[in-house]
């Protein structure tokens, strides 16, 4: 891969190639891109969608929409500084092309922002809850109607694929989906490829699938267009994709911690001592000694910590350079980095004390009925309509859905990837409102 051809400013559509000396400096490609992901409705969505605690019963967690916001601040962070690096030593990147430190930072910005814009309602378990639907519910029915990879999209439901689809899926009025970058999508696309094969590797970006059938024909252009197709279908991941993932895991890692403390799950003086380890290079001890409150002392801690990691994750980038541009590198930035065993205690405590805890499996419990019984309405809509046998019922139903649904020329995988991607754009609040409009507890 080479940076001139993975920077590419080219769009959904675009006949020519546009270049980087060309852009109105008031309005670049890439920054763009961030515009029309906030604005987009998905992601609107996000503000009430977990991000772990429920968001009924607590007002100062950080919500799915919070959680983009801070990823893609630590993302620019990332990017203008490995940039900034890159120009120096390539300077034909500026000299030549025209791209400068910022373009890196909007880049993985806007593709950390829409990092989770694919998740469904109630966490990672809305997709385990779509997944089981079709490998041990009522969705198990159409195995033998679909090919082995359809159905393997729905029944590993992935909110990252799911991502793409709501990036690039063209629709009436909006061909081409948001129209973004080709280099925003491939930073976006952390595991480049599709649900099958199978093939168990230890390389990061096989960790899961990144893209449906829906829209392989698609991603399979834009892997060519950016150089990622080294040898079909091999495709390799776009080198900022490692920073838009090191930035989403610094954030949850030292943010749902933070919420962790908050919420009381873990004891203060227990907490902090574990960032304090990660920090205690960088710590100005009087000032901390001054702070009383404890949302103060996390907050500086906190801080801290994600200048550190921002810090090691653009040493071991630049370090491993060759390698991610020859598609080897087959880690995560932080994987084996100098904090590694400090992240690894944070998070084993995270998980001991708030993804464990009575209050989160609950929320999962309930999010496992709602979309359940979601699917299982909209699916048998869906049966109903293909065999030309619809009571009003199903076709008061069918009126919720996406038009698409009913057209003439859509298959069944289609209409099903189509039900799945309207539950999962359902804000937590919304599918349990509609899950009672379905259960009649709702007039």
């Amino acid at each position: 891969m080479n940076w001139e051809q993975l920077l590419s400013l080219k769009r959904f559509g675009d006949a020519h190639k546009r270049l980087r000396k060309e852009q109105d400096q008031t309005r670049l490609g890439f920054e763009v891109d961030y515009d029309r992901i906030i604005f987009s409705s998905e992601f609107r969505s996000l503000q009430d969608k977990t991000q772990v605690v429920p968001l009924s019963r607590r007002d100062f967690v950080h919500t799915r929409l919070t959680h983009s916001l801070e990823v893609s601040v630590v993302g620019r962070s990332l990017g203008r500084q490995v940039g900034q690096r890159l120009l120096e030593r390539h300077p034909h990147l500026r000299a030549i092309h025209g791209f400068e430190i910022n373009d890196f930072g909007a880049i993985v910005s806007a593709a950390a922002l829409a990092h989770d814009i694919g998740n469904p309602p109630f966490g990672h378990s809305g997709e385990k809850a779509i997944g089981r639907y079709f490998t041990k519910g009522e969705g198990q029915q159409f195995k033998t109607q679909l090919t082995a990879a359809e159905f393997q999209d729905l029944c590993d439901f992935e909110g990252n694929a799911n991502g793409f689809r709501i990036l690039t899926e063209s629709r009436a009025g909006r061909p081409g989906g948001l129209r973004l970058s080709y280099a925003t999508l491939g930073a976006f696309i952390k595991y480049p490829k599709a649900s099958l094969p199978i093939k168990p590797s230890s390389h990061i970006a096989d960790k899961k699938f990144g893209v449906f059938q829906s829209e392989i024909a698609f991603f399979n252009g834009l892997a060519t267009d950016l150089g990622m197709m080294t040898i079909a279908p091999k495709v390799n991941r776009h080198p900022l994709a490692f920073l838009v993932e090191a930035a989403d895991d610094i954030c949850y890692t030292i943010i749902d911690f933070e919420d962790a403390i908050n919420c009381g799950w873990i004891e203060e003086s227990y907490a902090l001592e574990y960032l304090i380890k990660l920090v205690k290079d960088r710590m100005n001890v009087s000032t901390y000694n001054g702070m009383t409150l404890t949302t103060d002392r996390v907050s500086y801690l906190r801080a801290l910590a994600i200048s550190a990691l921002i810090d090691e994750a653009v040493e071991i980038f630049m370090t491993n350079e060759a390698a991610i541009l020859s598609g080897d590198y087959g880690l995560g930035l932080l994987d084996k980095c100098k904090y590694e065993a400090q992240i690894s205690d944070i998070k084993n405590l995270s998980i001991q004390n708030m993804y464990q805890s009575p209050e989160v499996i609950d929320k999962e419990i309930a999010g496992y009925e709602v979309l359940t019984q979601l699917l299982s309405v909209y699916c048998s809509a869906v049966v109903q309509f293909n065999a030309n046998d619809c009571a009003q019922y199903e076709q008061l139903i069918l009126k919720t859905l996406p038009k698409s649904i009913t057209s003439a020329d859509v298959n069944l995988y289609d209409q099903l990837i189509a039900v799945c991607g309207h539950i999962a754009i359902m804000s937590d609040s919304q599918a349990v409102m509609t899950y009672n409009t379905l259960k009649g507890l709702r007039l």
